[in-house]
C-alpha cells in the first residue's frame, strides 16, 4: 500500500476513491466556505459569549486568542509531522496515514479534500473546547477562539496555495515552502500557514 513517508508521484487531475460506500464517499469532501465560515463564527461567538458573562476582560481574551492562534500553529506542526507522516509500519497506520494525508499527497488539485470532513472537525471542536474548559475553565473562551481561528487560517492557506498560482509579493513564500513538501522533500517543511516551526525544530528544506 502507498503511504506518506514514501514518494507519491502527483496526479494534478482527478480524485481518488476512499470508500465504497457512497455515504461515507460524501462525508470526505467538504467545500472550503464551510470550514472557512463555520470556524471564525463559532469561535468569535464563544468569546462574545464569554465577555457578555464577563469571564474574561477584552484585554485578556485578546491576548488568550493570540496564544491560542499560536498554539494552533504548533498542533498543525506536529500532527502533520508525527501523525499524518508517522512512520506507517503496520497495516493499520498505512491505512490511516494514506486515506488522512496520503491521498492528497496523490492528488493534490483535488479542491475538495483540502480541509477535514465537517463532521469530523465539529466533532473535534467540542472535544476541544471541553478540554480546555477542564484544563484552563474560563480562559477556554479566549484561547479556544483562537485556536479554532488559527485553525481556519491555516485551512485558507493550505487552499490558496492549492487552488492559485502564487502571488508576485512576499506571501509567495508560502507556496514555495508548501510545494517543496509535495514535490520535492515530503519530509521536510511541515508547516502550512507558516514556516516557523520548521525552523524551530530544523525541518527546513
Amino acid at each position: 500500500m502507498t503511504h506518506t513517508n514514501d514518494y507519491i508521484p502527483p496526479k494534478n487531475k482527478g480524485r481518488k476513491q476512499l470508500f465504497e460506500s457512497g455515504f461515507l464517499e460524501m462525508l470526505t469532501k467538504t467545500h472550503i466556505a464551510m470550514p472557512l465560515t463555520f470556524f471564525p463564527v463559532t469561535g468569535l461567538s464563544v468569546m462574545a459569549y464569554g465577555l457578555y458573562q464577563g469571564y474574561l476582560s477584552l484585554g485578556l481574551a485578546i491576548g488568550l486568542f493570540l496564544v491560542g492562534v499560536l498554539s494552533f500553529s504548533l498542533v498543525e506542526y506536529l500532527v502533520h509531522r508525527f501523525v499524518f507522516h508517522m512512520e506507517p509500519d503496520t497495516k493499520l497506520k498505512q491505512t490511516i496515514t494514506y486515506k488522512f494525508h496520503g491521498v492528497h499527497h496523490e492528488y493534490p488539485k483535488d479542491k475538495m479534500r483540502l480541509a477535514m470532513p465537517m463532521v469530523v472537525s465539529i466533532f473535534l471542536t467540542v472535544v476541544m473546547f471541553t478540554v480546555f474548559w477542564f484544563l484552563m475553565g474560563r480562559y477556554a473562551f479566549g484561547f479556544m477562539p483562537g485556536f479554532v481561528v488559527g485553525y481556519a487560517a491555516y485551512l485558507g492557506v493550505h487552499y490558496i496555495v492549492h487552488a492559485y498560482r502564487p502571488p508576485k509579493n512576499m506571501f509567495k513564500t508560502l507556496w514555495v515552502h508548501h510545494g517543496i513538501h509535495h514535490y520535492k522533500h515530503n519530509d521536510r517543511a511541515f508547516g502550512v500557514s507558516s514556516p516557523l516551526w520548521d525552523y524551530i525544530f530544523r525541518t527546513m528544506p
